[in-house]
């Protein structure tokens, strides 16, 4: 694992001569994308870069501006889910120049945005990880896309006993909205990197 890891890395890495890099780790749910993230920042920071780790589920709305709206459940998670224009402003147009960004940042136990700073200065490499990293008012802003290519059988083998239990959410928010992004955007075919699972 650690071979493939430090192969990634290399692939990275010619990109970032004197300018800030911005690499999306992208995947469907429970594809490893953290575990993943965690690997590669270690192995960056071995290389003396320093490194900024962003989560895209970190800046969703919500929960009334995503559930219950009126349209398909699938509709609802892939384009509702996050204010993509919004991030898209005030997020990745800001990734490569920035010292600093203000962002609303979801927080979950109060179900309110909060205004987060993210500091950027010196940073030479972001890493942005979650999931329909590459839709396409996003995707351009990337150096580098690494994609997890993962069975979904394996994926939700790796949910909890209790969450496994409602099969209908799966079917008919998760699923439809993932074989959406597949269909429409291709995430394997235009990432950098597939990574196997």
């Amino acid at each position: 694992m650690q071979d493939k890891i430090n192969a990634i890395v290399e692939n990275m890495l010619p990109t970032a001569k004197g300018k800030r890099v911005v690499v999306g780790v992208d995947g469907l749910s429970r594809s490893g994308k953290t575990t993943m993230v965690k690997k590669l920042e270690a192995s960056l920071l071995e290389r003396g870069l320093s490194v900024k780790v962003l989560h895209i589920d970190d800046y969703i709305v919500e929960r009334n501006r995503r559930y219950h709206t009126g349209y398909e459940e699938w509709y609802e998670y892939y384009h509702l889910q996050w204010d993509v224009q919004a991030l898209q402003e005030k997020l990745f147009k800001k990734l490569k120049n920035a010292t600093e960004i203000q962002l609303p940042t979801y927080n979950s136990q109060s179900d309110t945005q909060q205004i987060e700073i993210i500091s950027l200065l010196h940073t030479d490499l972001i890493i942005m990880e979650g999931v329909f990293l590459q839709r396409i008012e996003w995707r351009d802003f990337f150096d580098f896309i690494l994609y997890l290519d993962c069975p979904k059988e394996i994926r939700f083998s790796r949910e909890r006993k209790e969450t496994q239990l409602n099969l209908d959410k799966f079917k008919n928010r998760y699923w439809k909205a993932e074989d959406y992004y597949i269909e429409k955007e291709c995430p394997k075919k235009r990432a950098n990197i597939v990574f196997h699972v």
